[in-house]
Formats: structure tokens, C-alpha cells, sequence
């Protein structure tokens, strides 16, 4: 007959079991997406659904790092260079992106082009709520908004506009 645990080993291999589970996680964590893959009978590309590609007119708010009219104006800059802006935001950012959306519509600035409402996994296994909004510069926008160069040459604009979006990007990850 098999002889009965002690409370130190039942513990001891419970803790074993827990180490094991999380070096299990971690590995499924660290493990790289899987490599696109090609449809050979049509040439299509197929992107793997985790992967999301960076889309340079995209900007991602935060209701804590930045004040709302940083985000209006960055969306100005970016509907100027791209001729849309997406924003998008997790949790209780949305409303920010929602007031920013209204306040370039009601301006005559933005059309909204499509809005993508979703749940996203979160690491605590419960589901945020994710919000993206595109807008599209209004027939009147060239008229309202002009270039703004502040006396820089338009690469020195460029840089620095790239260096901003940059900066607002970081600070979204790092909230996330």
C-alpha cells in the first residue's frame, strides 16, 4: 500500500505543480508569432489574427498621459499627412476618443469613416473594451486647417511631428 503524504509534501508538490504551470505560460508567451502564410494557389498572404501591423496614422489614447487637445491636434497633424486618422483606446480612455471624434466633427474638420467597438484579453483573463475610430478629412478641412510650419523647413516638421507620435506611442504601451 502506497503510504500517506505529509501536509509538507502535499505543499511542496502543489508548488511544484505551480512552478511547472507558470514556466508553461511564460514559454507560450515568449514563443514568436508563427511566420505568415502563403496560399500558394492564389499568392494571398495571410497574416496570423494575433499580429497587428503598425499603422503610421494610428493613435492610441490615453486619458492619463496626455491632455485631450494634444490628441485633437495630433489628429489634425495626421489627417493632414494621411488624410485619416485612426483612434483607437482601451477601458476608460474611450470616452476620450469619442470626445475627440465629436470635437473634430462638430468643427467641420473629420468624417467618420468607421467605428470598431470590441473586448480584448486582458492578463488578469478578464475582457477589456476596446474602441477605434476612423475619420476621414471633411471637404472643408484644406480650408480650416492651414499648414502650420512655424517657420521649419517641412523635413524639420516632419521630424518633429514623427518624434511626437513616436513619443505618444510609447506612452500608450507603457500604460497597457
Amino acid at each position: 500500500s502506497k503510504p500517506t503524504e505529509t501536509i509538507t509534501e502535499n505543499v511542496s508538490r502543489q508548488r511544484e505543480i505551480r512552478v511547472k504551470e507558470e514556466i508553461v505560460m511564460a514559454m507560450e508567451v515568449a514563443t514568436p508569432a508563427p511566420a505568415p502564410i502563403t496560399a500558394p494557389e492564389r499568392n494571398i498572404i495571410l497574416a496570423p489574427a494575433t499580429v497587428e501591423t503598425h499603422k503610421k496614422n494610428r493613435i492610441q489614447v490615453s486619458n492619463t498621459k496626455k491632455p485631450l487637445f494634444f490628441y485633437v491636434n495630433l489628429a489634425k497633424r495626421y489627417m493632414q499627412q494621411h488624410n485619416e486618422v485612426e483612434l483607437s483606446a482601451l477601458g476608460m480612455a474611450i470616452t476620450t476618443v469619442v470626445t475627440i471624434s465629436e470635437i473634430l466633427k462638430n468643427n467641420g474638420l473629420a468624417t467618420e469613416k468607421k467605428v470598431l467597438t470590441s473586448t480584448v484579453g486582458m492578463k488578469d483573463e478578464t475582457k477589456g473594451r476596446m474602441i477605434e475610430i476612423v475619420l476621414g478629412k471633411s471637404d472643408k478641412f484644406d480650408s480650416l486647417v492651414p499648414p502650420v510650419t512655424n517657420g521649419k523647413t517641412p523635413e524639420e516638421v516632419a521630424k518633429a511631428e514623427t518624434e511626437a507620435a513616436v513619443e505618444v506611442q510609447e506612452a500608450a504601451a507603457t500604460e497597457a
